[in-house]
Parts: C-alpha cells; sequence; structure tokens
C-alpha cells in the first residue's frame, strides 16, 4: 500500500469524514477587462477524482491559481471544509492542506532534488535550521513512491524533463495535503511513469484525499476520473458523473460543436524520397540509425521520454552535429554545420520545449512569427512592420489563432495558441521537410483536431513531415509509418496497418527494466580522489598555480611572509564584499553600488571616529553598518517595490553615493594621526600570527555558510535566483527575500568600509573607487551565476584569490602597468575557459548517464 508522505490509517480516516475539504463558489477572476472566468462552481470531494476539462484558454489554470492561492477572485470565493476563505498566498493554501502540481513545474535547476521537495516547507532541527536527515528520508520514501529511483542529492537541472515532472509530483505528496490538484502532471512522462503516478492516485483515494486532475488526453480523463467538469469560455458548461457523460458528449460540451474525426482520413500516395539517414549516431543520445522519408509521408517517432528521438531531430536540423552516419537530401549527402544550413535545405523544426525554445515569451506574435524570414521583412537592413505583418498573417489565420493584435506579448496567449504560432512560424518558411516534436503537448482536443487537419493537408500538398509524440493513439492515428526507439536504438518499424499501441509499446520497452537496472547501476556517483577535478573551483586553483609557480621562481618574495600577510589581508576585504555581491546575485540581481557603500561606510566611520575618539571601535562599526545596511534596503525596496531592474537602481545609486559622499567629505583627507590608534589595531593585530582582518573575515564567512546552506531561509535565497515564478507559486516570499539579499549587502558593504578605514587609514571621498568591478569578477569567476540561483562559498573565496594572487604576481615581476590590466583580463578569460571545460564535461558525463 503506498501512502501520502507520512499519512497514516487513522488521519486518513479523519480526513475521509470532510465530504467537501475545498469548493470554487461563483468564482469569477477578472485581469483589467478582460474576464477569465465567471460565476463558476465545483466542489473537490474526499476519496474522488473531479476532471476539469476545456480547451486552452477557457479558464481551467485560472481555477487551479485561485484554488492554490496565486490569485485572489474578484467575486466569489474559495470555501474550505464549508467555510468561505481568503488565500492571500500560496503558502496558505498549502496551510489549509492543498498541495498542487502545476502544469509547468515550479522547480529549481540550480538546487538538488530534495531541496526541490522540501522548498516552502523544509523540516526544522531543534536549533531551528535544516534538518537535513528528516529531508533525504522524506525524500527518498516519496521518490520511491512515485518511481523515480535518483539520489536525492542530485542537482535538478541534469534530469530528464520527464524526470523533473516526477520530482514535481514528490514535492506535493511531501506536504502530506488533503486536497490534491494536477494540473497536466502527464504531459512529459512516458507511459510507464503515468501508470506509476495512476497508481498513486488510486492509493491516494483509499486514503480519502480529494483530487482534481486537469489534463487534455482524453482516454486518461475518462480512466482517472469519478466526475467530469467542463468549462468553455470562462463559464462551466456542466459537472457529471463520469458514467453520465461520453467521450464525445465531453468534447461537444468543452468546444461548443461536435469535433467528428481527430484523425482525419488519409489515402494520397506518397512521392519520392527527399530525406534518408544512413548510420546515423550521436555520442549519448542515438546509435545508427537508419530512416527513409517520402514526400507527402508522416512518418512516426515513438519510444519513452529519453530514447532518443528528439536527438535526431535536433542532429537532422543542424542544432546537433552527428559523431556518425550521412544525411541526405534527394540522394545526395549533405552536412549542416548549424540550423541555419537545414533551414536553407528547406528543413523546419519544432522543438518539443514551447517556451524554452520555441518561442521568445517576451515578444509579441509578431515578432515571434517573423523570426526564421526576418530578412524578408528588413529589406535593405530595415525592419518593415507592414512587411512583417504581410509575410506571416496568412499563415496566422489558417491557424485559426485567438489574439487581440499582432503587438499582443505572445505569453499572454493560451499554450494552443502559443502553438499555433509556433507552427506558423516555421510553416512560414515554406519547408519541404517538417519536423514536428510533441506538437499537441498541452493543448487541447479542439485545437489538437485542427493541428491534425492541417498535418494532414501539408502532407496531401507534398510535404515531408516526421512527427514525433508520446502519445499513442496520435502516433497510430496520424503516422504513414512508426519508427520506435529504445535507449538510442532501433526496435522496430510498423506501417499503417501493422501499428498497435500494444505492438508499439512492447517494442519501446522491451527489456527494458534489465536495461534500466543496468543504466541507473552505471549512473551511480563513484567518489574517487580524482572527484575534485570535475568540480569548477579547480579552474580557479590551476590558474592561481599557473601564475604563483612561475611568479615565486621568478621573485621568491612572491612566498615570503610579508608578502603573504598582505595578500591575505587584501584578499579578507575582497571576500567579505564579495559574499555581499553574492547575496544579490543568487537572488538574480546584481549591486553596483558595493564600492561606493564602502567609500561612504568607511568615510562615515572614520568621521565618527575623528569626532568621538573615546567611543572609537565601537561608533565606527555601528556608524558603517548602519550607513551599509540604510544604503542597502534603499536600493532592495527601490528594486522590488518599484520594480525596476536592479542594474538600473544601483548605477544609479553608486552615483548618488558618491556624490554624497564627495559634498560631507568636501574636499578633506582623514588621516592615521586623526584617529585612535586602537582603531589602527583593529585590524592589524594578529591571533596565532593570523591578521584580525582575516580573523573577521573568517567568521563572517562562517556565518555565510551557515546562512545559505543551514537554513530555510538561505535556501529560498537561491530559490529566488532559480526560478523566481516558481518561488512564488510554491509560497516563497521572493519580494521579501530580495530585499533581505540587498539589507545583508549593505551591510557587509558597510562592514568592509569599516575595516577598509582601519586597514589603510587614511580615507577620503575617493575610497574603492572602481573596486565594484573587482567585486563584481571576484563572483562571477568564483562561479556565482548571473543568471541566479547558483553560488558558493568556496567559489566566491577562489575568485577573491585568484584575482589578488594574479595582480600580486605581475607586479612583482615588474610587467608594465599599461600591460597589467591586459594580462589581468587574459588570465581571468583562461581561469573561465578551464572552468567552463570542466563543467561541460561533468555535465556531458552526468547526462549520458542520465539517459
Amino acid at each position: 500500500m503506498l501512502h501520502l508522505g507520512a499519512l497514516g490509517e487513522a488521519d486518513a480516516m479523519v480526513k475521509s469524514d470532510a465530504a467537501v475539504p475545498v469548493a470554487l463558489v461563483q468564482a469569477t477572476k477578472a485581469f483589467g477587462g478582460t474576464i477569465a472566468l465567471k460565476d463558476a462552481s465545483f466542489e473537490l470531494r474526499s476519496g474522488e477524482v473531479l476532471a476539469l476539462l476545456g480547451e486552452n484558454g477557457a479558464g481551467k489554470s485560472t481555477c487551479v491559481k485561485l484554488l492554490a492561492g496565486v490569485y485572489l477572485p474578484t467575486g466569489g470565493h474559495v470555501e474550505v471544509d464549508g467555510k468561505p476563505v481568503v488565500f492571500h498566498s500560496a503558502h496558505d493554501a498549502q496551510a489549509a492542506g492543498i498541495s498542487v502540481m502545476h502544469q509547468h513545474p515550479g522547480l529549481f535547476p540550480d538546487l538538488s532534488v530534495v531541496e526541490n521537495i522540501y522548498l516552502g516547507h523544509m523540516p526544522r532541527d531543534r536549533f531551528g535550521g535544516i534538518d537535513n536527515a528528516a529531508m533525504l528520508a522524506g525524500a527518498r520514501r516519496v521518490l520511491a513512491t512515485v518511481g523515480l529511483d535518483v539520489p536525492a542529492e542530485t542537482r535538478l537541472g541534469t534530469l530528464r524533463a520527464s524526470e523533473q515532472q516526477l520530482v514535481e509530483i514528490a514535492r506535493a505528496l511531501s506536504l502530506d495535503a488533503r486536497v490534491l490538484i494536477m494540473d497536466e502532471p502527464t504531459a512529459a512522462l512516458s507511459q510507464r511513469e503515468v501508470e506509476r503516478l495512476f497508481t498513486v492516485v488510486a492509493d491516494l483515494r483509499l486514503h480519502g484525499v480529494a483530487m482534481m486532475f486537469v489534463g487534455h488526453r482524453m482516454d486518461e480523463i475518462f480512466r482517472i476520473a469519478d466526475r467530469i467538469a467542463v468549462l468553455r469560455d470562462g463559464r462551466i458548461i456542466g459537472v457529471k458523473p463520469k458514467a453520465e457523460l461520453g467521450r464525445a458528449a465531453a468534447i461537444g460540451m468543452m468546444v461548443g460543436r461536435e469535433v467528428t474525426d481527430l484523425y482525419p482520413q488519409r489515402s494520397h500516395a506518397t512521392g519520392a524520397l527527399v530525406l534518408e539517414a544512413r548510420g546515423l549516431s550521436h555520442a549519448g543520445g542515438f546509435s545508427n540509425i537508419d530512416l527513409k522519408l517520402h514526400a507527402g509521408e508522416v512518418l512516426g517517432l515513438g519510444g519513452l521520454v529519453g530514447s532518443g528521438r528528439t536527438e535526431i531531430a535536433r542532429v537532422l536540423f543542424g542544432i546537433d552535429q552527428p559523431d556518425a552516419g550521412e544525411i541526405l537530401i534527394d540522394g545526395e549527402a549533405v552536412r549542416f554545420a548549424s540550423a541555419r544550413d537545414a533551414m536553407d535545405a528547406r528543413i523546419a523544426y519544432v522543438s518539443e520545449d514551447r517556451m524554452g525554445q520555441s518561442l521568445v515569451m517576451d515578444f509579441s506574435i509578431l515578432d515571434n512569427a517573423v523570426l526564421p524570414v526576418l530578412d524578408k521583412a528588413a529589406r535593405s537592413g530595415f525592419y518593415g512592420t507592414n512587411r512583417a505583418i504581410n509575410l506571416v498573417s496568412d499563415w496566422l489565420k489558417r491557424m485559426k489563432l485567438r489574439f487581440s493584435g499582432y503587438a499582443q506579448p505572445v505569453k499572454e496567449l493560451s499554450g494552443g495558441n502559443q502553438q499555433k504560432v509556433v507552427l506558423a512560424k516555421w510553416l512560414r518558411t515554406e519547408p519541404r521537410v517538417l519536423i514536428l516534436d510533441e506538437p499537441t503537448q498541452g493543448i487541447d482536443v479542439g485545437t489538437k483536431a485542427e493541428v491534425h487537419a492541417m498535418i494532414a493537408d501539408l502532407a496531401a500538398h507534398g510535404m515531408a513531415i516526421i512527427l514525433i509524440s508520446s502519445e499513442m493513439p496520435e502516433l497510430i492515428g496520424m503516422c504513414d509509418r512508426i519508427i520506435v526507439l529504445r535507449e538510442g536504438h532501433r526496435t522496430a518499424e510498423f506501417s499503417r496497418g501493422e501499428a498497435t499501441q500494444e505492438k508499439v509499446l512492447e517494442a519501446a520497452t522491451k527489456a527494458g527494466e534489465s536495461a534500466d537496472a543496468a543504466a541507473q547501476a552505471a549512473g551511480e556517483e563513484r567518489k574517487g580522489p580524482l572527484d575534485i577535478l570535475k568540480r569548477r573551483e579547480f579552474g580557479l586553483l590551476a590558474a592561481m598555480l599557473a601564475v604563483a609557480i612561475p611568479v615565486t621562481i621568478i621573485n621568491p618574495r612572491m612566498v615570503s611572509a610579508a608578502n603573504l600577510t598582505a595578500v591575505s589581508m587584501d584578499a579578507a576585504l575582497l571576500v567579505v564584499a564579495a559574499l555581499a555581491q553574492m547575496l544579490v546575485l543568487i537572488t538574480r540581481n546584481i549591486d553596483l553600488s558595493i564600492a561606493a557603500v564602502i567609500g561612504l561606510s568607511a568615510y562615515m566611520a572614520a568621521s565618527m571616529v575623528q569626532a568621538y575618539p573615546g567611543l572609537d571601535i565601537g561608533i565606527g562599526l555601528i556608524t558603517a553598518c548602519a550607513v551599509g545596511g540604510v544604503a542597502g534596503l534603499i536600493n532592495g525596496l527601490v528594486v522590488t517595490r518599484g520594480k525596476i531592474p536592479a542594474i538600473v537602481v544601483t548605477l544609479a545609486s553608486m552615483s548618488i553615493f558618491r556624490g554624497f559622499n564627495s559634498i560631507w567629505a568636501a574636499g578633506d583627507q582623514i588621516s592615521a594621526d586623526e584617529v585612535t590608534q586602537a582603531w589602527l589595531d583593529m585590524t592589524g593585530l594578529k591571533i596565532a600570527g593570523v591578521p584580525l582582518i582575516v580573523v573577521i573575515a573568517i567568521v563572517i564567512l562562517c556565518l555565510g555558510y551557515v546562512l545559505l546552506n543551514r537554513t530555510a531561509i538561505g535556501r529560498e535565497l537561491f530559490a529566488a535566483g532559480s526560478n523566481p515564478d516558481g518561488a512564488r507559486l510554491i509560497g516563497i516570499p521572493v519580494d521579501r527575500r530580495i530585499l533581505l539579499a540587498f539589507g545583508m549587502a549593505g551591510l557587509l558593504g558597510g562592514l568592509c568600509g569599516a575595516l577598509w578605514a582601519s586597514r589603510y587609514a587614511t580615507i577620503d571621498a575617493r575610497v574603492a573607487l572602481g573596486f565594484e568591478l573587482t567585486v563584481i569578477a571576484s563572483a562571477v569567476v568564483g562561479g556565482v551565476a548571473i543568471r541566479g540561483g547558483s553560488g558558493t562559498l568556496l567559489g566566491i573565496i577562489l575568485g577573491a584569490l585568484t584575482l589578488l594572487v594574479i595582480k600580486n604576481g605581475l607586479t612583482l615581476v615588474r610587467v608594465d602597468p599599461l600591460w597589467l590590466q591586459g594580462v589581468y583580463g587574459l588570465v581571468i578569460l583562461v581561469a573561465i575557459g578551464i572552468d567552463t571545460f570542466i563543467v561541460r564535461r561533468a555535465e556531458q558525463a552526468r547526462q549520458a548517464r542520465a539517459r
């Protein structure tokens, strides 16, 4: 018997007592003047599955987000146990026992599987930190429940899309919820994984969990549902028991018309051979693939997710290069060095990743549709909107696109209409060969019928089409031939009359269990003495040694005690500032004002020590930290409340802080003889031979480690940068985390300013001028991702040391200052190149094991 996390029998009985744990009552949701949902009412009952059907844009996702606490209803309300409630956030819905598997998983590729499962509700130990042992145990339990056999510590970004979807399911189960909402949970799953999910659903039904299932695959809907609710144009058309609603009637309710033939009849003869692959291979993807494609033919590629179907498509379109074999067009061998070469050969490829690879979500419909033929819209180098509209309008009309205008952002469209834009975009290139990778994934049955009719029409007019699909009925209903793949190898081929679901599934999975077990055994992480070579920090260490060793040979002063002490004290300052920058960068922001904050804090601290010598160290530290903290919070508030990009905000604040510092200083300089000796000794004193400033930096780094790696807030900072929208979906207060990051960065910048003033003694308004570039370089060279979500303390330590060792070494060998910056930059590029090479090799190895 499967269980929902730690749900016990007694708890299950209690949950079953509530017949209707959650309901929508006369719910309306408007966005500006657009009504997305109008007076929708339905209830979720304990121990039942309610299926929610509707075309793309009918309001299904709006219903999900109302129940999940992502949206507040404009009218009506949500009821929990018969009482009206207001969910102000996803966290409120989770607290009421509602767990959601969102259509586009709110997962975090830079974090581990176990963190993805527990983010937002991490178990705590007795000290308030993360209870890693409890998390690992719980993660292993729910991963076993969904049938995903990967180490819980694995970084999520190394998993396949289907495996990531299983992690989303495991996350929902980890909440021990009494209501489970599944929004398109099977879109990226293989048949075997779907079966596993349905087994979990059956067990949850027995335990009294109320469930809602949103999907487009009618076979799945009528298999899993107890009741079916149908939405059309934002209104509930009806809610009926499955037994009272046939498939044709459900489709008719959805689309408002009768869909007579989901898979159109095709009887035309195929033409000449257009494309051929002989012995095609690509390492880690597929091996020794032969296929032939004729004009007017629809050739299907079947198999489980990860069987090599998409990899073949990418090679045929020139995105990836084959390791062996050849591609022939009209009988002549060709080599595509890029996708442009394939397009020139009149091949088009519709990727399975609609949002990530097929569309630029912030672009308009017109800008997306015209991208492949942009040269035709920009005659003589000047883009013409009217020319662009003339180029793509016919295809957009043929697709029956529902849109308000060509300037409408494509992200505002429903999934089905987005797919229509993708198809129109590529069909405008007038291809001879069209490769469709999951063209109907995540779109409703009405749009699916339109896409199928379009495919049939294109084939009837002579276009050669390769169709990749995880839906068995679609492959069998649409294809003239089906080639079945398993683990990158061709296992069978069926003609239209021969293919059945059983035959295709058997060919896709035969001997699969033993192969999967072998692959899993091969995929286990093997730790060894050379494992360090797979770490990104190795590139930085190599760069330091590449400079330090030859410089030491030329000038032994490189390793003298005095030089090492000076470098360590400089490194202490730089590491504290780099940690401040890292806190902001991991949230997908940047702080260009960090050096200005350091300079302002240093001068203000020195001024206070000069004015109040009896309070020297205390007042200096308090002043610097207060100034830095306030400056950081100002940056954070403008970024989060004003919704202004951090690069703009901090560029402006950098000038403001510098200007204020110049006005305050009025050209005066505070020298060493104007402050107390205790203030000057604060950083220069040694403890067991180690400068106090280094000890302070070590303490700060330890505190940083605890915050970032041992507390839930720290991991949420990474999540906020890795996937901000996903973080909001699971209840993480992203804006508050960003504000916290800026505030802590400012506080550290202020502390760094105090240490700077103590170390260098003579202070004026130009303190740390230009230092922001070194700080940012230390963080980025150390592996902190500009895109957010990734970075380590070890990385920024090595990044800072690398830059200082390079600078110190080049100075000692008396490189001309005119050349210093150029050599400095060159070595940084080499360090990053080594780092990138190692990371890429490790990533390729992980991807190969994941197949």
